[in-house]
Protein backbone atom coordinates (compact mmCIF):
# COMPACT_ATOMS: atom_id res chain seq x y z
CA UNK A 1 0.00 0.00 0.00
CA UNK A 2 0.73 3.51 -0.69
CA UNK A 3 2.45 5.52 2.05
CA UNK A 4 2.81 9.54 3.01
CA UNK A 5 0.71 10.42 0.42
CA UNK A 6 -2.17 13.26 0.39
CA UNK A 7 -4.77 10.25 0.19
CA UNK A 8 -2.71 8.11 3.01
CA UNK A 9 -2.79 11.34 5.11
CA UNK A 10 -6.12 12.60 4.53
CA UNK A 11 -7.62 9.54 4.95
CA UNK A 12 -5.65 8.71 8.23
CA UNK A 13 -6.77 12.00 9.44
CA UNK A 14 -10.35 11.37 9.29
CA UNK A 15 -10.61 7.52 10.36
CA UNK A 16 -12.94 7.16 13.15
CA UNK A 17 -12.71 3.45 13.48
CA UNK A 18 -11.90 0.46 11.21
CA UNK A 19 -14.76 -1.84 11.12
CA UNK A 20 -15.81 -5.92 10.81
CA UNK A 21 -16.49 -5.60 7.01
CA UNK A 22 -12.65 -4.44 6.96
CA UNK A 23 -13.85 -0.67 5.57
CA UNK A 24 -13.01 2.39 7.20
CA UNK A 25 -15.38 4.81 9.02
CA UNK A 26 -14.40 8.27 7.77
CA UNK A 27 -15.65 11.32 9.56
CA UNK A 28 -17.21 13.94 6.39
CA UNK A 29 -15.81 17.32 6.57
CA UNK A 30 -18.86 18.51 3.86
CA UNK A 31 -21.81 16.95 2.32
CA UNK A 32 -22.89 18.17 -0.61
CA UNK A 33 -26.73 17.70 -2.06
CA UNK A 34 -28.94 18.18 -4.67
CA UNK A 35 -32.91 17.27 -5.71
CA UNK A 36 -32.46 13.98 -7.02
CA UNK A 37 -30.37 11.90 -4.93
CA UNK A 38 -31.52 13.00 -1.79
CA UNK A 39 -35.12 12.90 -1.00
CA UNK A 40 -34.77 9.07 -0.75
CA UNK A 41 -32.22 9.51 2.46
CA UNK A 42 -34.15 12.11 3.91
CA UNK A 43 -37.07 9.83 3.93
CA UNK A 44 -35.50 7.30 5.58
CA UNK A 45 -34.19 9.69 8.26
CA UNK A 46 -38.31 10.30 8.96
CA UNK A 47 -38.78 6.67 8.69
CA UNK A 48 -36.34 5.84 11.64
CA UNK A 49 -36.72 9.07 13.20
CA UNK A 50 -33.65 10.26 12.87
CA UNK A 51 -32.41 14.28 12.81
CA UNK A 52 -29.23 15.20 10.87
CA UNK A 53 -26.16 15.19 13.05
CA UNK A 54 -24.49 18.31 11.30
CA UNK A 55 -26.70 20.16 9.30
CA UNK A 56 -24.49 22.92 9.33
CA UNK A 57 -21.49 20.72 7.31
CA UNK A 58 -24.35 19.84 4.72
CA UNK A 59 -24.89 22.32 1.71
CA UNK A 60 -27.77 22.12 -0.88
CA UNK A 61 -28.15 23.23 -4.29
CA UNK A 62 -30.31 22.47 -7.54
CA UNK A 63 -28.89 21.52 -11.27
CA UNK A 64 -29.70 18.56 -12.77
CA UNK A 65 -33.58 18.95 -13.61
CA UNK A 66 -33.49 22.87 -12.93
CA UNK A 67 -34.14 24.53 -16.35
CA UNK A 68 -32.22 26.63 -18.24
CA UNK A 69 -34.47 28.75 -20.28
CA UNK A 70 -37.02 29.52 -18.24
CA UNK A 71 -37.14 29.33 -14.11
CA UNK A 72 -40.86 30.54 -14.05
CA UNK A 73 -42.58 28.61 -11.05
CA UNK A 74 -44.35 25.92 -11.62
CA UNK A 75 -41.84 24.33 -14.02
CA UNK A 76 -43.43 23.12 -16.83
CA UNK A 77 -41.86 19.86 -16.14
CA UNK A 78 -44.16 17.80 -13.10
CA UNK A 79 -41.59 15.86 -11.63
CA UNK A 80 -38.97 18.39 -11.54
CA UNK A 81 -41.36 21.05 -10.13
CA UNK A 82 -41.53 18.05 -7.36
CA UNK A 83 -38.18 17.24 -6.46
CA UNK A 84 -37.02 21.08 -5.91
CA UNK A 85 -40.04 21.16 -3.60
CA UNK A 86 -38.94 18.41 -1.88
CA UNK A 87 -35.72 19.77 -1.58
CA UNK A 88 -36.95 23.39 -0.66
CA UNK A 89 -39.04 21.52 2.22
CA UNK A 90 -35.72 19.00 3.46
CA UNK A 91 -33.50 22.10 4.09
CA UNK A 92 -35.85 24.02 5.67
CA UNK A 93 -36.81 21.37 7.82
CA UNK A 94 -33.42 20.62 9.09
CA UNK A 95 -31.66 23.97 9.01
CA UNK A 96 -29.58 23.06 5.51
CA UNK A 97 -27.97 25.68 3.70
CA UNK A 98 -29.82 25.83 0.02
CA UNK A 99 -28.27 27.65 -2.93
CA UNK A 100 -31.64 28.09 -4.70
CA UNK A 101 -32.39 29.88 -7.83
CA UNK A 102 -33.14 33.06 -6.11
CA UNK A 103 -29.86 33.17 -4.14
CA UNK A 104 -27.72 34.35 -6.76
CA UNK A 105 -25.98 31.61 -5.98
CA UNK A 106 -27.23 28.33 -7.37
CA UNK A 107 -25.31 26.22 -9.96
CA UNK A 108 -23.96 22.39 -10.67
CA UNK A 109 -23.03 21.29 -7.22
CA UNK A 110 -19.36 20.62 -8.63
CA UNK A 111 -19.13 23.96 -9.75
CA UNK A 112 -20.76 26.27 -6.33
CA UNK A 113 -18.95 23.88 -3.59
CA UNK A 114 -15.51 25.36 -4.50
CA UNK A 115 -17.15 29.05 -5.67
CA UNK A 116 -18.32 29.60 -2.31
CA UNK A 117 -14.93 27.99 -0.71
CA UNK A 118 -16.42 25.39 0.61
CA UNK A 119 -14.33 23.05 -0.85
CA UNK A 120 -10.67 23.00 0.97
CA UNK A 121 -7.20 21.19 0.98
CA UNK A 122 -7.43 17.91 3.45
CA UNK A 123 -11.45 17.54 3.45
CA UNK A 124 -13.33 14.69 2.94
CA UNK A 125 -16.15 15.43 1.00
CA UNK A 126 -18.96 13.20 -0.07
CA UNK A 127 -21.76 13.90 -2.71
CA UNK A 128 -24.28 11.57 -4.28
CA UNK A 129 -23.16 12.02 -7.46
CA UNK A 130 -19.82 10.49 -9.04
CA UNK A 131 -18.17 13.20 -10.05
CA UNK A 132 -17.50 14.38 -6.68
CA UNK A 133 -14.01 13.42 -7.62
CA UNK A 134 -13.97 17.20 -8.82
CA UNK A 135 -13.19 18.92 -5.59
CA UNK A 136 -9.68 16.81 -5.64
CA UNK A 137 -8.38 19.72 -7.63
CA UNK A 138 -7.83 21.49 -3.95
CA UNK A 139 -6.45 18.48 -2.45
CA UNK A 140 -9.52 17.05 -0.72
CA UNK A 141 -10.66 13.48 -1.30
CA UNK A 142 -13.86 13.88 -3.22
CA UNK A 143 -16.42 10.46 -3.41
CA UNK A 144 -19.52 10.01 -5.06
CA UNK A 145 -22.03 8.08 -2.69
CA UNK A 146 -25.51 6.18 -3.54
CA UNK A 147 -28.74 7.02 -1.45
CA UNK A 148 -27.76 4.84 1.66
CA UNK A 149 -24.64 6.41 2.25
CA UNK A 150 -26.18 10.15 1.81
CA UNK A 151 -28.56 8.75 4.71
CA UNK A 152 -25.77 7.50 6.73
CA UNK A 153 -23.35 10.99 6.06
CA UNK A 154 -26.97 12.86 6.98
CA UNK A 155 -27.70 11.04 10.20
CA UNK A 156 -23.72 10.44 11.50
CA UNK A 157 -21.84 12.53 9.16
CA UNK A 158 -19.91 9.81 8.43
CA UNK A 159 -19.07 6.89 5.22
CA UNK A 160 -17.77 3.52 5.72
CA UNK A 161 -15.31 3.40 3.16
CA UNK A 162 -12.99 0.66 1.57
CA UNK A 163 -9.32 2.61 1.45
CA UNK A 164 -7.91 2.41 -2.57
CA UNK A 165 -4.60 2.13 -3.69
CA UNK A 166 -3.07 5.52 -5.05
CA UNK A 167 -1.80 5.79 -8.88
CA UNK A 168 0.71 8.30 -9.83
CA UNK A 169 -0.21 9.97 -13.17
CA UNK A 170 2.99 11.67 -13.85
CA UNK A 171 2.32 14.34 -16.78
CA UNK A 172 5.70 16.19 -17.86
CA UNK A 173 6.41 18.76 -20.86
CA UNK A 174 3.73 21.43 -21.84
CA UNK A 175 0.64 21.70 -23.36
CA UNK A 176 1.20 23.65 -27.10
CA UNK A 177 -1.42 25.85 -28.49
CA UNK A 178 -5.06 24.74 -28.50
CA UNK A 179 -4.76 21.68 -26.10
CA UNK A 180 -6.25 22.30 -22.56
CA UNK A 181 -6.93 19.71 -19.33
CA UNK A 182 -9.66 18.27 -20.85
CA UNK A 183 -7.50 16.69 -23.75
CA UNK A 184 -5.24 15.50 -20.58
CA UNK A 185 -7.75 13.81 -19.07
CA UNK A 186 -9.40 12.32 -21.91
CA UNK A 187 -5.54 11.22 -23.31
CA UNK A 188 -5.31 9.42 -20.14
CA UNK A 189 -8.47 7.35 -19.86
CA UNK A 190 -8.26 6.72 -23.96
CA UNK A 191 -4.83 5.08 -22.61
CA UNK A 192 -5.49 3.28 -19.12
CA UNK A 193 -9.19 2.48 -19.94
CA UNK A 194 -12.54 2.97 -18.47
CA UNK A 195 -11.84 0.59 -16.21
CA UNK A 196 -7.88 1.00 -15.71
CA UNK A 197 -8.11 3.08 -12.52
CA UNK A 198 -10.87 0.28 -10.44
CA UNK A 199 -9.13 -0.12 -7.04
CA UNK A 200 -7.26 3.37 -7.54
CA UNK A 201 -7.29 6.91 -6.37
CA UNK A 202 -4.91 8.98 -9.09
CA UNK A 203 -2.64 11.26 -7.77
CA UNK A 204 -1.94 13.83 -10.97
CA UNK A 205 1.84 16.26 -11.11
CA UNK A 206 3.99 16.57 -13.18
CA UNK A 207 4.87 20.26 -14.93
CA UNK A 208 1.92 19.80 -17.27
CA UNK A 209 -0.12 19.57 -14.45
CA UNK A 210 1.32 22.16 -11.99
CA UNK A 211 1.20 24.98 -15.36
CA UNK A 212 -2.84 24.36 -15.24
CA UNK A 213 -5.30 27.08 -13.38
CA UNK A 214 -7.51 25.47 -10.66
CA UNK A 215 -10.36 25.57 -13.40
CA UNK A 216 -8.02 23.21 -15.57
CA UNK A 217 -7.22 20.92 -12.14
CA UNK A 218 -11.12 20.63 -11.88
CA UNK A 219 -11.28 19.57 -15.22
CA UNK A 220 -8.74 16.77 -14.61
CA UNK A 221 -9.91 15.37 -11.63
CA UNK A 222 -13.83 15.66 -12.92
CA UNK A 223 -13.55 13.23 -15.11
CA UNK A 224 -11.23 10.50 -13.30
CA UNK A 225 -14.50 8.38 -12.49
CA UNK A 226 -14.52 7.97 -15.93
CA UNK A 227 -11.45 6.24 -15.69
CA UNK A 228 -13.10 3.90 -13.16
CA UNK A 229 -10.76 5.66 -9.95
CA UNK A 230 -12.34 6.04 -6.85
CA UNK A 231 -11.30 9.66 -6.55
CA UNK A 232 -8.42 12.05 -8.17
CA UNK A 233 -6.64 14.74 -6.94
CA UNK A 234 -3.78 17.40 -7.03
CA UNK A 235 -1.32 18.37 -3.97
CA UNK A 236 -2.71 21.71 -3.59
CA UNK A 237 -0.04 24.80 -4.18
CA UNK A 238 -0.29 28.12 -3.91
CA UNK A 239 -2.41 28.38 -6.93
CA UNK A 240 -5.24 26.52 -4.86
CA UNK A 241 -4.68 28.91 -1.76
CA UNK A 242 -5.28 32.28 -3.48
CA UNK A 243 -8.15 30.96 -5.65
CA UNK A 244 -9.69 30.23 -2.86
CA UNK A 245 -8.97 32.84 -0.35
CA UNK A 246 -11.20 35.56 0.13
CA UNK A 247 -14.45 33.48 -1.37
CA UNK A 248 -17.56 33.38 0.87
CA UNK A 249 -16.47 30.72 3.09
CA UNK A 250 -12.84 30.41 3.17
CA UNK A 251 -11.02 31.12 6.17
CA UNK A 252 -10.06 34.49 7.16
CA UNK A 253 -7.37 36.55 9.38
CA UNK A 254 -5.36 34.28 11.75
CA UNK A 255 -7.88 31.22 10.71
CA UNK A 256 -6.43 31.67 7.58
CA UNK A 257 -2.91 31.58 8.00
CA UNK A 258 -3.66 28.71 10.01
CA UNK A 259 -5.60 26.50 7.86
CA UNK A 260 -2.51 27.44 5.17
CA UNK A 261 -0.32 25.95 7.07
CA UNK A 262 -2.59 22.73 7.77
CA UNK A 263 -3.15 22.28 3.86
CA UNK A 264 1.05 22.39 2.99
CA UNK A 265 1.44 19.50 5.66
CA UNK A 266 -1.26 16.95 3.95
CA UNK A 267 0.85 17.85 0.64
CA UNK A 268 2.32 13.89 -0.51
CA UNK A 269 5.99 13.61 1.27
CA UNK A 270 8.62 13.94 -1.28
CA UNK A 271 9.82 10.02 -0.72
CA UNK A 272 6.73 8.98 -0.61
CA UNK A 273 5.80 5.30 -2.36
CA UNK A 274 2.72 4.42 -4.68
CA UNK A 275 1.23 1.37 -5.81
CA UNK A 276 1.50 2.06 -9.20
CA UNK A 277 3.44 4.59 -11.46
CA UNK A 278 2.26 5.95 -15.12
CA UNK A 279 3.98 8.59 -17.57
CA UNK A 280 2.27 10.76 -20.46
CA UNK A 281 4.57 13.06 -21.87
CA UNK A 282 2.27 16.42 -22.31
CA UNK A 283 4.22 18.06 -25.41
CA UNK A 284 2.72 14.73 -27.34
CA UNK A 285 -0.47 15.57 -26.72
CA UNK A 286 -3.08 16.97 -29.13
CA UNK A 287 -6.54 18.14 -29.44
CA UNK A 288 -8.53 14.88 -28.21
CA UNK A 289 -12.07 13.84 -28.99
CA UNK A 290 -14.30 10.41 -28.30
CA UNK A 291 -15.24 8.37 -31.49
CA UNK A 292 -17.46 5.62 -29.47
CA UNK A 293 -19.33 5.28 -26.55
CA UNK A 294 -17.16 5.34 -24.02
CA UNK A 295 -14.81 8.22 -22.59
CA UNK A 296 -12.46 5.58 -23.01
CA UNK A 297 -12.69 5.47 -26.96
CA UNK A 298 -10.99 8.28 -27.68
CA UNK A 299 -8.01 9.77 -29.73
CA UNK A 300 -6.14 12.96 -31.03
CA UNK A 301 -7.85 14.71 -33.77
CA UNK A 302 -4.70 13.41 -35.95
CA UNK A 303 -5.57 9.72 -35.23
CA UNK A 304 -7.48 7.08 -37.03
CA UNK A 305 -10.30 4.94 -35.55
CA UNK A 306 -9.39 1.56 -35.15
CA UNK A 307 -10.20 -1.66 -36.63
CA UNK A 308 -11.89 -3.66 -33.49
CA UNK A 309 -10.24 -6.86 -34.67
CA UNK A 310 -7.08 -5.15 -33.92
CA UNK A 311 -7.98 -4.71 -30.45
CA UNK A 312 -7.47 -6.75 -27.41
CA UNK A 313 -10.62 -8.96 -27.17
CA UNK A 314 -12.10 -7.47 -24.51
CA UNK A 315 -12.43 -4.27 -25.90
CA UNK A 316 -13.65 -5.68 -29.61
CA UNK A 317 -17.68 -5.68 -28.93
CA UNK A 318 -18.03 -2.37 -27.42
CA UNK A 319 -15.92 -0.77 -30.16
CA UNK A 320 -18.63 -2.75 -33.02
CA UNK A 321 -21.16 -1.50 -30.72
CA UNK A 322 -19.69 1.78 -30.97
CA UNK A 323 -18.89 2.16 -34.65
CA UNK A 324 -22.70 0.90 -35.74
CA UNK A 325 -23.82 3.25 -33.14
CA UNK A 326 -22.16 6.19 -34.07
CA UNK A 327 -22.16 5.33 -37.98
CA UNK A 328 -18.22 5.57 -38.57
CA UNK A 329 -15.38 3.17 -39.99
CA UNK A 330 -12.39 2.14 -38.76
CA UNK A 331 -9.46 3.72 -40.73
CA UNK A 332 -10.86 7.98 -40.99
CA UNK A 333 -10.30 10.41 -38.40
CA UNK A 334 -13.04 12.01 -36.60
CA UNK A 335 -12.33 15.25 -38.73
CA UNK A 336 -15.13 16.39 -41.05
CA UNK A 337 -17.62 14.42 -39.18
CA UNK A 338 -20.95 16.10 -39.05
CA UNK A 339 -22.67 18.01 -36.19
CA UNK A 340 -25.92 18.77 -35.55
CA UNK A 341 -25.44 20.32 -31.67
CA UNK A 342 -22.26 21.96 -30.12
CA UNK A 343 -23.16 22.12 -26.38
CA UNK A 344 -20.63 23.91 -23.60
CA UNK A 345 -21.20 22.95 -20.25
CA UNK A 346 -21.13 20.49 -17.49
CA UNK A 347 -19.45 20.23 -14.61
CA UNK A 348 -16.44 19.30 -16.44
CA UNK A 349 -16.34 22.47 -18.49
CA UNK A 350 -18.07 25.74 -17.69
CA UNK A 351 -16.06 27.79 -15.83
CA UNK A 352 -15.20 31.36 -16.45
CA UNK A 353 -11.92 30.31 -18.09
CA UNK A 354 -13.51 27.90 -20.08
CA UNK A 355 -16.29 30.65 -21.55
CA UNK A 356 -13.49 33.26 -21.68
CA UNK A 357 -11.39 30.58 -24.01
CA UNK A 358 -14.21 29.89 -26.13
CA UNK A 359 -15.56 33.37 -26.62
CA UNK A 360 -12.24 34.80 -27.52
CA UNK A 361 -11.76 31.87 -29.66
CA UNK A 362 -14.95 33.29 -31.33
CA UNK A 363 -13.79 36.64 -31.23
CA UNK A 364 -11.14 35.36 -33.11
CA UNK A 365 -12.59 33.53 -35.74
CA UNK A 366 -14.92 36.02 -36.55
CA UNK A 367 -17.41 33.59 -38.08
CA UNK A 368 -20.88 32.60 -36.32
CA UNK A 369 -22.21 29.31 -35.84
CA UNK A 370 -23.13 27.16 -38.89
CA UNK A 371 -26.58 27.37 -40.25
CA UNK A 372 -27.43 23.95 -39.58
CA UNK A 373 -26.12 24.15 -35.94
CA UNK A 374 -28.15 24.42 -32.44
CA UNK A 375 -25.28 25.41 -30.59
CA UNK A 376 -25.69 26.58 -26.28
CA UNK A 377 -23.95 27.59 -23.48
CA UNK A 378 -24.40 26.66 -20.46
CA UNK A 379 -22.48 28.57 -17.82
CA UNK A 380 -21.85 25.76 -14.41
CA UNK A 381 -23.79 28.05 -11.90
CA UNK A 382 -25.70 31.66 -11.57
CA UNK A 383 -22.21 33.64 -10.41
CA UNK A 384 -20.20 32.28 -13.40
CA UNK A 385 -23.26 33.66 -15.28
CA UNK A 386 -23.36 37.38 -14.03
CA UNK A 387 -19.72 37.41 -14.26
CA UNK A 388 -19.68 36.35 -17.74
CA UNK A 389 -22.71 38.81 -18.74
CA UNK A 390 -20.27 41.74 -16.99
CA UNK A 391 -17.19 40.76 -18.70
CA UNK A 392 -19.39 40.48 -22.19
CA UNK A 393 -18.72 37.10 -22.93
CA UNK A 394 -22.34 36.41 -23.09
CA UNK A 395 -22.76 39.33 -25.92
CA UNK A 396 -19.83 37.38 -27.95
CA UNK A 397 -21.88 34.34 -28.03
CA UNK A 398 -25.42 35.49 -28.57
CA UNK A 399 -23.84 37.49 -31.14
CA UNK A 400 -22.10 34.29 -32.74
CA UNK A 401 -25.38 32.29 -32.59
CA UNK A 402 -25.16 30.54 -29.25
CA UNK A 403 -28.38 30.21 -26.68
CA UNK A 404 -27.32 31.84 -23.67
CA UNK A 405 -29.03 30.09 -20.96
CA UNK A 406 -29.19 29.54 -17.22
CA UNK A 407 -27.12 27.41 -14.87
CA UNK A 408 -27.71 23.83 -14.45
CA UNK A 409 -26.51 20.04 -15.56
CA UNK A 410 -28.57 20.73 -18.35
CA UNK A 411 -27.33 18.78 -21.82
CA UNK A 412 -24.73 16.78 -19.81
CA UNK A 413 -27.58 14.33 -18.95
CA UNK A 414 -30.52 15.70 -20.48
CA UNK A 415 -33.25 15.57 -17.45
CA UNK A 416 -34.60 18.74 -18.50
CA UNK A 417 -35.60 19.92 -21.56
CA UNK A 418 -32.47 20.39 -23.13
CA UNK A 419 -32.16 17.32 -25.01
CA UNK A 420 -30.58 15.99 -28.47
CA UNK A 421 -33.31 14.72 -30.87
CA UNK A 422 -33.30 11.69 -32.68
CA UNK A 423 -29.95 10.65 -34.39
CA UNK A 424 -28.56 14.45 -33.74
CA UNK A 425 -24.54 14.05 -33.03
CA UNK A 426 -23.14 16.82 -30.64
CA UNK A 427 -19.90 18.54 -30.15
CA UNK A 428 -20.29 18.41 -26.21
CA UNK A 429 -17.83 19.35 -23.77
CA UNK A 430 -19.46 17.00 -21.17
CA UNK A 431 -17.83 14.06 -19.59
CA UNK A 432 -19.96 10.99 -20.46
CA UNK A 433 -20.50 10.20 -24.02
CA UNK A 434 -22.93 7.08 -23.12
CA UNK A 435 -25.58 5.95 -25.73
CA UNK A 436 -29.01 8.03 -24.66
CA UNK A 437 -26.80 10.07 -22.09
CA UNK A 438 -27.95 13.80 -23.73
CA UNK A 439 -32.06 12.72 -23.58
CA UNK A 440 -31.99 10.66 -26.72
CA UNK A 441 -31.24 6.67 -27.33
CA UNK A 442 -30.68 7.88 -30.59
CA UNK A 443 -28.29 10.29 -30.24
CA UNK A 444 -24.81 10.45 -30.33
CA UNK A 445 -22.09 12.41 -28.50
CA UNK A 446 -18.43 13.50 -29.60
CA UNK A 447 -16.83 14.72 -26.26
CA UNK A 448 -13.88 17.39 -26.45
CA UNK A 449 -12.45 20.93 -25.18
CA UNK A 450 -14.74 24.09 -25.18
CA UNK A 451 -12.37 25.30 -27.70
CA UNK A 452 -13.01 22.36 -29.73
CA UNK A 453 -16.91 22.76 -29.66
CA UNK A 454 -16.38 25.99 -30.81
CA UNK A 455 -14.74 24.97 -33.65
CA UNK A 456 -17.25 22.81 -34.14
CA UNK A 457 -20.48 24.94 -33.86
CA UNK A 458 -18.80 27.85 -36.46
CA UNK A 459 -17.41 24.65 -39.24
CA UNK A 460 -20.75 21.92 -38.98
CA UNK A 461 -17.88 19.43 -38.34
CA UNK A 462 -15.56 17.85 -36.05
CA UNK A 463 -12.43 20.25 -36.28
CA UNK A 464 -9.15 20.53 -35.46
CA UNK A 465 -9.24 24.45 -33.43
CA UNK A 466 -5.58 24.75 -33.93
CA UNK A 467 -6.48 25.00 -37.59
CA UNK A 468 -8.33 28.02 -36.34
CA UNK A 469 -6.56 29.34 -33.78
Amino acid sequence: MSTGTLYDKVWDQHTVRELPTGETQLFVGLHLIHEVTSPQAFGMLEERDLSVAFPERTYATTDHIIPTADLARPFEDDEAETMLQVLEQNTADYDITFFDPDSGAQGIVHVVGPEQGLTQPGMTIVCGDSHTSTHGAFGSLGFGIGTSQIRDVLATQCVAMEKQDVRRIQVNGSLGTGVYAKDIILKIIGELGVEGGIGYVYEYGGPAIEALDMEGRMSICNMSIEGGARAGYINPDYKAFEWLKDRPHAPTGDAWDRAVDCWEAIRTDDNATYDDEVTFDGDAIEPMVTWGITPGQALGISERIPDPESLPSGQKETAKKALSHMDLEPGRTMQGVNVDVAFLGSCTNARMSDLREAASLLENIGRPVADDVRAMVVPGSQGVKKQAEEEGLADIFRSAGFDWRGAGCSMCLGMNEDQLQGRELCASSSNRNFIGRQGSKDGRTVLMSPAMVVAAAVEGEVTDVRTLM
